[in-house]
């Protein structure tokens, strides 16, 4: 069974998909089998990744992308998998391991779409079709808006961990306690889908400061998101070891053109041998990859029930 991980955090603009798509694609290149599902309708993981003609060629066809799944004549969630996603200018595979399902702007239409009450509620719709694939992998990473409307639910249904990218400002903090109230009443309105289908919830594993700009002192915002997150961890979806990540993630200028160039950090070769934002992904990657998941084995006894 894969780790299923969400990055979100109910304040926008904190740097969630930079994190998600590098962190992602360096798993990859330690040899683990990652998948990305971009379940925000602003579609940046996917522009990032398949670079802007590529993922303009998406908005022609009524396929290939997650939107398409909730159709009518409905795709499967694995026939829009884009796999081994990065890619050079001759085509050629340059992360092999690291799949997409892709978003277009479209997916904003999941939201208005009605809903009667005999129909599944789209995120346990979209948990039958991830269960088809998810065993291909060693991680699934969902890249979620900064809600808890339909998409984002999808994520926050089947996933196991939620992990907060946050800035050095009380808005993340905010943040943060209003993306744990908002979990904690999507977990109480899901729970009759959870029980027919899954082991425990997901949990609010930590919080990750990002983008810091060079003699930025954290150390404020730090003590204040710890001392917040020591009020209400074992709480509902807060977990008991629920902390800030050691890995503090820099601000730096090799993010925007990595974006330019449609290719994850770790994929741009560097001129000089020096310790940079391409480590702290390293490194994060590594920690989160060393957190144990304290539950999992209640979520395989929960399945084989």
């Amino acid at each position: 069974m894969p780790r299923r991980i969400s990055f979100i955090n109910c304040k926008g603009g904190v740097g969630k998909t930079s994190l998600v798509v590098n962190v992602a694609a360096y798993l990859a290149q330690a040899g683990k089998r990652v998948l990305l599902i971009d379940l925000d309708a602003q579609s940046n993981s996917s522009i990032w990744l398949l670079r802007m003609e590529r993922w303009n060629s998406l908005l022609k066809h009524d396929k290939g992308h997650l939107y398409s799944i909730f159709k009518p004549d409905k795709n499967r969630l694995g026939d829009c998998i884009i796999p081994d996603v990065v890619r050079g200018e001759e085509g050629d595979p340059v992360l092999p391991g690291l799949d997409l399902v892709p978003s277009t702007y479209n997916l904003v239409d999941l939201e208005e779409a009605d809903e009667t009450e005999e129909e599944e509620p789209a995120y346990a719709f979209f948990q039958n079709q991830l269960s088809e694939i998810e065993d291909d992998y060693d991680y699934i990473f969902f890249d979620c808006p900064p809600n808890l409307l339909r998409a984002s639910s999808c994520g926050i249904f089947c996933c196991n961990e939620i992990y907060t990218p946050s800035n050095p400002d009380a808005l993340s903090l905010i943040g943060f306690c209003l993306l744990a109230d908002k979990v904690e009443q999507f977990q109480k309105e899901s729970l009759e889908y959870r029980l027919r289908k899954m082991g425990p919830p997901a949990e609010i594993r930590g919080a990750i400061f990002n983008s810091i700009g060079a003699n930025v002192d954290i150390s404020g915002p730090k003590m204040r998101m710890q001392f917040r997150m020591n009020q209400i961890k074992g709480k509902g979806p807060v977990a008991e070891d629920v902390h800030i990540l050691e890995t503090i993630v820099r601000d730096a200028v090799i993010v925007p053109r990595s974006v330019t160039l449609g290719l994850p950090v770790c994929a741009i070769p560097l001129e000089v041998d020096e310790d940079t934002v391409r480590d702290d992904y390293r490194r994060l990657a590594t920690e989160i990859m060393e957190i144990p998941l304290r539950r999992e084995q209640e979520r395989v006894e929960a399945r084989a029930s």
